[in-house]
Protein backbone atom coordinates (compact mmCIF):
# COMPACT_ATOMS: atom_id res chain seq x y z
CA UNK A 1 0.00 0.00 0.00
CA UNK A 2 1.76 3.32 -0.94
CA UNK A 3 0.99 6.31 1.66
CA UNK A 4 1.67 9.51 1.56
CA UNK A 5 2.47 10.84 5.33
CA UNK A 6 1.11 15.01 5.63
CA UNK A 7 0.66 17.21 8.36
CA UNK A 8 -1.34 20.74 9.68
CA UNK A 9 1.07 22.06 12.33
CA UNK A 10 2.52 18.98 13.24
CA UNK A 11 -1.21 17.09 13.60
CA UNK A 12 0.04 14.13 11.17
CA UNK A 13 -1.78 11.43 9.41
CA UNK A 14 -1.14 9.10 6.75
CA UNK A 15 -3.37 9.88 3.71
CA UNK A 16 -4.16 6.82 0.85
CA UNK A 17 -6.10 7.24 -2.65
CA UNK A 18 -8.61 4.50 -2.73
CA UNK A 19 -11.41 2.94 -0.79
CA UNK A 20 -11.50 2.12 2.75
CA UNK A 21 -10.35 -1.43 3.00
CA UNK A 22 -12.19 -3.93 5.95
CA UNK A 23 -9.43 -3.93 8.22
CA UNK A 24 -8.93 -0.32 8.55
CA UNK A 25 -9.29 -0.37 12.54
CA UNK A 26 -6.14 -2.54 12.72
CA UNK A 27 -4.70 -0.95 9.91
CA UNK A 28 -4.74 2.84 11.58
CA UNK A 29 -3.88 0.74 14.74
CA UNK A 30 -0.83 -0.34 13.26
CA UNK A 31 0.50 1.88 10.83
CA UNK A 32 -0.21 4.99 13.50
CA UNK A 33 2.13 3.34 16.05
CA UNK A 34 5.22 5.75 16.83
CA UNK A 35 7.57 2.63 17.64
CA UNK A 36 6.42 0.33 15.16
CA UNK A 37 4.60 1.32 12.63
CA UNK A 38 5.13 4.95 10.34
CA UNK A 39 3.84 6.99 13.04
CA UNK A 40 0.95 9.52 12.71
CA UNK A 41 -2.41 10.62 14.55
CA UNK A 42 -4.27 8.59 12.33
CA UNK A 43 -4.96 7.29 8.54
CA UNK A 44 -7.13 9.71 6.21
CA UNK A 45 -8.68 8.05 2.72
CA UNK A 46 -9.15 9.84 -0.11
CA UNK A 47 -11.99 8.51 -2.59
CA UNK A 48 -14.60 10.40 -5.44
CA UNK A 49 -17.46 11.31 -4.60
CA UNK A 50 -20.93 11.15 -6.12
CA UNK A 51 -21.99 14.51 -4.20
CA UNK A 52 -18.44 16.96 -3.95
CA UNK A 53 -15.06 16.64 -5.33
CA UNK A 54 -13.80 14.08 -3.11
CA UNK A 55 -14.70 12.14 -0.11
CA UNK A 56 -12.33 11.80 3.08
CA UNK A 57 -13.05 9.41 5.59
CA UNK A 58 -10.62 9.62 8.94
CA UNK A 59 -9.78 6.74 11.24
CA UNK A 60 -8.22 8.15 14.35
CA UNK A 61 -4.69 6.27 15.93
CA UNK A 62 -6.84 4.02 17.95
CA UNK A 63 -9.15 2.72 14.97
CA UNK A 64 -12.23 5.20 15.78
CA UNK A 65 -13.54 6.60 12.72
CA UNK A 66 -13.86 10.23 13.18
CA UNK A 67 -16.41 12.70 11.62
CA UNK A 68 -14.26 15.71 11.00
CA UNK A 69 -10.44 16.86 10.83
CA UNK A 70 -9.54 20.76 10.15
CA UNK A 71 -5.86 19.66 9.60
CA UNK A 72 -6.52 16.66 7.88
CA UNK A 73 -8.89 18.42 5.11
CA UNK A 74 -6.57 21.13 4.38
CA UNK A 75 -4.46 18.38 3.94
CA UNK A 76 -6.37 16.63 1.38
CA UNK A 77 -6.96 19.87 -1.09
CA UNK A 78 -3.09 20.16 -0.91
CA UNK A 79 -2.86 15.96 -1.74
CA UNK A 80 -5.48 15.99 -4.55
CA UNK A 81 -4.14 19.43 -6.31
CA UNK A 82 -0.59 18.29 -5.66
CA UNK A 83 -0.50 14.78 -7.38
CA UNK A 84 -3.30 16.43 -10.02
CA UNK A 85 -6.63 14.51 -9.88
CA UNK A 86 -7.64 17.87 -10.00
CA UNK A 87 -6.83 21.37 -11.23
CA UNK A 88 -9.14 23.27 -8.96
CA UNK A 89 -8.13 25.87 -6.12
CA UNK A 90 -12.29 25.79 -4.89
CA UNK A 91 -12.78 22.45 -3.89
CA UNK A 92 -15.96 20.82 -2.29
CA UNK A 93 -15.10 17.71 0.34
CA UNK A 94 -17.43 15.28 1.18
CA UNK A 95 -17.17 14.39 5.18
CA UNK A 96 -18.92 12.67 7.51
CA UNK A 97 -20.49 16.08 8.90
CA UNK A 98 -21.07 16.96 5.80
CA UNK A 99 -19.30 19.01 2.27
CA UNK A 100 -17.29 21.55 3.36
CA UNK A 101 -15.96 24.06 1.08
CA UNK A 102 -11.70 24.34 0.82
CA UNK A 103 -9.68 27.30 -0.77
CA UNK A 104 -6.27 26.35 -1.91
CA UNK A 105 -3.77 29.04 -1.80
CA UNK A 106 -0.55 28.10 -3.81
CA UNK A 107 2.93 28.59 -4.36
CA UNK A 108 5.00 28.13 -6.75
CA UNK A 109 2.63 26.12 -8.30
CA UNK A 110 2.13 23.55 -5.45
CA UNK A 111 -0.39 23.83 -2.05
CA UNK A 112 0.95 25.86 0.39
CA UNK A 113 -2.39 26.53 2.98
CA UNK A 114 -6.21 25.88 2.59
CA UNK A 115 -8.90 28.22 3.85
CA UNK A 116 -12.10 25.82 5.08
CA UNK A 117 -15.62 26.63 5.38
CA UNK A 118 -16.52 24.57 8.64
CA UNK A 119 -20.13 25.40 8.47
CA UNK A 120 -22.02 27.10 11.64
CA UNK A 121 -20.55 26.19 15.25
CA UNK A 122 -23.20 25.07 18.17
CA UNK A 123 -22.10 26.41 21.37
CA UNK A 124 -24.21 25.22 24.43
CA UNK A 125 -24.30 26.66 27.75
CA UNK A 126 -21.42 25.95 30.12
CA UNK A 127 -21.18 22.88 31.76
CA UNK A 128 -19.54 21.59 35.47
CA UNK A 129 -18.26 18.14 35.37
CA UNK A 130 -16.20 16.39 37.81
CA UNK A 131 -13.33 14.86 35.74
CA UNK A 132 -10.66 12.46 37.60
CA UNK A 133 -11.68 14.36 41.30
CA UNK A 134 -11.39 17.32 39.54
CA UNK A 135 -14.42 19.91 39.37
CA UNK A 136 -13.94 21.32 35.51
CA UNK A 137 -16.11 24.11 33.23
CA UNK A 138 -16.41 24.29 30.13
CA UNK A 139 -18.35 24.82 26.97
CA UNK A 140 -19.83 22.50 24.82
CA UNK A 141 -19.30 23.06 20.92
CA UNK A 142 -19.99 21.23 17.86
CA UNK A 143 -18.34 22.04 14.65
CA UNK A 144 -19.64 18.23 12.61
CA UNK A 145 -17.67 16.78 16.03
CA UNK A 146 -18.07 17.33 19.69
CA UNK A 147 -15.63 19.47 21.48
CA UNK A 148 -15.44 20.67 25.26
CA UNK A 149 -13.53 24.35 25.79
CA UNK A 150 -12.46 25.09 28.78
CA UNK A 151 -10.88 28.13 29.23
CA UNK A 152 -7.86 28.72 31.88
CA UNK A 153 -5.72 31.20 32.85
CA UNK A 154 -2.38 29.12 31.97
CA UNK A 155 -2.65 26.81 28.95
CA UNK A 156 0.71 25.77 29.70
CA UNK A 157 0.06 24.51 32.89
CA UNK A 158 -3.13 22.75 32.02
CA UNK A 159 -3.02 19.14 32.98
CA UNK A 160 -3.78 18.16 29.62
CA UNK A 161 -2.64 14.30 30.14
CA UNK A 162 -4.46 13.84 33.55
CA UNK A 163 -8.09 15.68 32.63
CA UNK A 164 -8.01 15.35 28.91
CA UNK A 165 -8.77 11.75 29.29
CA UNK A 166 -11.23 11.95 31.77
CA UNK A 167 -13.43 14.43 30.13
CA UNK A 168 -12.89 12.07 27.12
CA UNK A 169 -14.67 9.04 28.41
CA UNK A 170 -16.96 11.19 30.98
CA UNK A 171 -20.96 9.99 31.26
CA UNK A 172 -21.56 13.30 30.05
CA UNK A 173 -20.14 12.91 26.84
CA UNK A 174 -21.38 9.04 26.08
CA UNK A 175 -19.70 8.87 22.50
CA UNK A 176 -16.61 10.23 23.48
CA UNK A 177 -15.58 14.35 23.16
CA UNK A 178 -12.30 16.28 22.40
CA UNK A 179 -11.07 18.76 24.74
CA UNK A 180 -9.35 22.11 24.48
CA UNK A 181 -7.58 23.79 27.57
CA UNK A 182 -7.87 27.81 26.39
CA UNK A 183 -6.33 30.71 27.51
CA UNK A 184 -6.84 34.19 25.74
CA UNK A 185 -4.11 36.25 25.37
CA UNK A 186 -5.86 39.23 23.71
CA UNK A 187 -9.00 40.12 21.95
CA UNK A 188 -7.82 38.66 18.47
CA UNK A 189 -5.06 35.90 20.19
CA UNK A 190 -5.86 32.39 22.05
CA UNK A 191 -3.28 29.75 22.94
CA UNK A 192 -4.66 26.59 22.81
CA UNK A 193 -3.75 23.17 23.61
CA UNK A 194 -5.80 20.04 22.76
CA UNK A 195 -6.42 16.22 23.87
CA UNK A 196 -7.93 14.80 21.04
CA UNK A 197 -10.21 12.04 21.14
CA UNK A 198 -9.30 8.72 20.01
CA UNK A 199 -5.78 9.85 19.83
CA UNK A 200 -5.04 11.89 22.67
CA UNK A 201 -2.61 14.54 22.84
CA UNK A 202 -1.79 16.50 19.59
CA UNK A 203 0.00 19.38 18.33
CA UNK A 204 -3.06 20.88 16.33
CA UNK A 205 -6.79 20.53 15.69
CA UNK A 206 -8.04 22.53 13.74
CA UNK A 207 -11.87 21.65 14.66
CA UNK A 208 -10.77 22.08 18.17
CA UNK A 209 -9.25 25.98 17.22
CA UNK A 210 -12.75 26.14 15.60
CA UNK A 211 -14.66 24.88 18.75
CA UNK A 212 -12.45 27.25 21.18
CA UNK A 213 -12.83 30.94 18.80
CA UNK A 214 -16.82 29.91 18.74
CA UNK A 215 -17.32 29.28 22.26
CA UNK A 216 -14.79 32.55 23.11
CA UNK A 217 -16.91 34.76 20.61
CA UNK A 218 -20.17 33.27 22.15
CA UNK A 219 -18.50 34.35 25.68
CA UNK A 220 -17.59 38.48 24.50
CA UNK A 221 -13.80 37.35 24.98
CA UNK A 222 -13.04 37.88 21.63
CA UNK A 223 -15.12 39.78 18.54
CA UNK A 224 -16.74 38.45 15.87
CA UNK A 225 -16.13 38.81 12.37
CA UNK A 226 -12.54 39.05 13.04
CA UNK A 227 -9.47 37.11 12.41
CA UNK A 228 -8.77 35.26 15.56
CA UNK A 229 -5.43 33.57 16.10
CA UNK A 230 -5.23 30.36 17.64
CA UNK A 231 -1.75 29.44 18.68
CA UNK A 232 -1.29 25.60 19.20
CA UNK A 233 1.55 23.51 19.84
CA UNK A 234 2.60 22.66 15.91
CA UNK A 235 1.76 26.45 15.14
CA UNK A 236 -1.03 28.92 13.97
CA UNK A 237 -4.22 28.46 13.03
CA UNK A 238 -6.65 31.90 11.85
CA UNK A 239 -10.31 31.36 12.96
CA UNK A 240 -12.91 33.78 11.50
CA UNK A 241 -16.46 33.85 13.22
CA UNK A 242 -19.44 35.73 11.78
CA UNK A 243 -22.64 37.10 13.60
CA UNK A 244 -24.15 34.26 12.19
CA UNK A 245 -22.09 31.23 13.83
CA UNK A 246 -20.40 30.14 10.79
CA UNK A 247 -16.71 29.34 10.88
CA UNK A 248 -14.01 29.79 8.59
CA UNK A 249 -10.00 28.15 9.33
CA UNK A 250 -7.00 28.95 7.54
CA UNK A 251 -3.83 27.00 7.74
CA UNK A 252 -0.76 25.83 6.17
CA UNK A 253 -0.63 22.17 4.52
CA UNK A 254 2.75 20.08 4.47
CA UNK A 255 4.05 16.96 2.49
CA UNK A 256 6.42 14.96 5.02
CA UNK A 257 7.25 11.77 3.18
CA UNK A 258 5.66 9.26 0.39
CA UNK A 259 5.91 5.47 1.94
CA UNK A 260 5.10 2.12 1.11
CA UNK A 261 3.99 -0.63 3.30
CA UNK A 262 3.22 -4.51 3.14
CA UNK A 263 0.14 -5.38 4.39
Amino acid sequence: MHFTKMHGLGNDYLYVFGEVPEDVEELSRRLSDRHFGAGSDGMIYISPSSVADFKMRIFNADGSEALMCGNGIRCVGKYVYDKGYTRKTALRIETLSGIKDVGLTLLDGRVDRATVGMGTAEVKDTLELDADGTTVRGVPVSVGNPHFVVFVDDAEAAPVDILGPAIEHHEAFPGGVNVEFAQVLSRDEIRMRVWERGSGITMACGTGACATAAAAVAQDRCPYGRPIAIHLDGGELHVRVSNDGAVTMTGPATTVYEGDVAL
